[in-house]
């Protein structure tokens, strides 16, 4: 089973939503919950304060699907609680859109609630109009060329990433320590229909990108 979260990030973010794919269970964040509703795809959770939602939308997504209600005020964000959960179903991956853009505080967390799947073994990605994250523990990866996100960049989540090598890149390196504040591994291109890329020490942040159109 696949999980796919919606959180409430500007709308004009989220790509295309493919509602009739097997094996996948729609989850709605706070306001997230109501634009899944409009965009035709039956969430069976919704997570938050629903604060966002007028007393009509509320009650539409109250007949719909199974909530989780919580108060405005508490230590973790609706996101959050939502992926919590999310991880405890130890599906096969699990997908986050509507968390990027807006406040950056907000995108910013977000982005660090990829180690959460990454301690527990389960691959999570962010998805927007614009890219594709996940992150890596070390090890040795590949990674296909798609012509829907040709930029690559691979940055540290921490303070550093040790022995950095890339394979079948226009920019290679090999056994390349990168430091937080470096630029060096910015929007790459692969040259071959796939490569690989590998590092020793650290967490990677991968993010496949493409220009705004």
């Amino acid at each position: 089973m696949e999980i796919r979260i919606l959180a409430g990030g500007p709308v004009s973010l989220v790509p295309e939503l493919r509602p009739n794919r097997k094996n996948v269970m729609w989850v709605g964040v706070d306001r997230g919950m109501y634009e899944l509703i409009r965009r035709g795809i039956q969430p069976g959770y919704g997570f938050g304060d629903f604060d966002s939602l007028s007393e009509d939308e509320l009650q539409k997504i109250q007949r719909e699907s199974k909530l989780f209600t919580f108060p405005a005020e508490k230590d973790k964000t609706d996101l959050e609680l939502a992926v919590d959960w999310a991880v405890r179903q130890r599906p096969k991956s699990i997908s986050l859109f509507g968390v990027t853009g807006g406040r950056l505080d907000h995108e910013w967390v977000n982005i660090r609630l990829l180690k959460k799947s990454l301690e527990a073994g389960i691959e999570m990605a962010i998805i927007d109009r614009q890219n594709e994250i996940i992150a890596r523990k070390p090890g040795c990866y590949r990674i296909n060329r798609d012509s829907d996100y040709p930029y690559l960049s691979f940055l540290p989540f921490g303070e550093s990433i040790k022995g950095l090598s890339l394979e079948g890149f226009k920019y290679s390196l090999s056994n390349a320590d990168v430091d937080a504040a470096s630029t060096l591994t910015v929007s790459n291109e692969l040259i071959e229909k796939s490569g690989t890329y590998s590092f020793t020490d650290g967490i990677v942040l991968v993010i496949r990108s493409r220009d705004y159109s």
